[in-house]
């Protein structure tokens, strides 16, 4: 998708809402809307902002644990089992 194609002002919106948001909805894509010249909001359907916000969640944790393993805040795999079957077996 090129994004140009996706560009439009602001007061072509006021009667084709509807076709708009069913064209978003079909095609999973973002439009970009700006007024005077400037862009304002980039509006996209719902299953594409729910994939947005789950890959930025994925993003984040990721760099949590880029984090933690340059601050040395990890363990060894086999060490951590090794502690919840200790637990286990201690109840």
């Amino acid at each position: 998708m090129k994004l140009s194609s996706q560009i439009k002002p602001i007061n072509s919106l006021k009667s084709p809402t509807a076709e708009i948001v069913g064209t978003l909805s079909a095609q999973g894509e973002r439009l970009v809307i700006t007024q005077k010249g400037e862009t304002k909001v980039v509006p996209q359907d719902t299953e594409s902002h729910e994939e947005t916000q789950e890959t930025t969640a994925l993003l984040k944790m990721l760099a949590l644990g880029k984090r933690q393993i340059e601050e040395d805040r990890v363990h060894p795999a086999r060490d951590v089992l090794q502690r919840f079957r200790d637990r286990g077996s201690s109840s």
